[in-house]
């Protein structure tokens, strides 16, 4: 597969993850960079955002959102990079099975912030399934949280 194709397909994963997940948009998810060398996602805080009113921090089910979202983006990219012979419309039919098989988040300080940023890496990427693991910090670079997911590519 041409490295055009791989960029292709990467982006239209980002157009639908981005623009086309009524939840995402929800979130207010901004994918910032998405390509064979990793992603990035980030979400501003809101209110509606909050999970406690009392400290003002980020809702634990948010950052575990995020962080199976980068998950699942850093699986997919695992699977373009990693496998030469894949057509446009493979890729494209390998998509509508992207999911995620198993999810750990650990929490290791409360979500304070006003940016969070999610980044992965692929731990290992196989044919039919991906492991990753996810990371998420806030502008200030303290770490909010990691998970480990486990996501169906095929």
């Amino acid at each position: 597969m041409s490295n055009n194709i791989k960029t292709l397909a990467l982006a239209q994963v980002a157009e639908v993850f981005d623009k086309h997940v009524p939840f995402h948009n929800l979130l207010g998810l901004d994918i910032k960079r998405y390509d064979e060398n990793g992603v990035e996602v980030v979400v501003t805080m809101k209110p509606e955002l909050i999970g406690n009113i009392h400290q003002q921090i980020l809702h634990g089910g948010v950052t575990a959102t995020v962080l199976d979202i980068v998950g699942g983006l850093t699986a997919f990219a695992g699977l373009v990079s990693s496998h030469d012979d894949w057509t446009l419309e493979a890729l494209q039919e390998r998509l509508t099975t992207l999911g995620t098989i198993d999810l750990r988040i650990d929490y290791l300080r409360p979500g304070r912030g006003e940016v969070f940023t999610g980044t992965g890496s692929v731990i290992r990427s196989g044919n039919r399934v991906s492991v990753c693991r996810m990371e998420l910090h806030n502008e200030q670079g303290t770490h909010i949280a990691f998970g480990t997911g486990t996501y169906m590519v095929g």
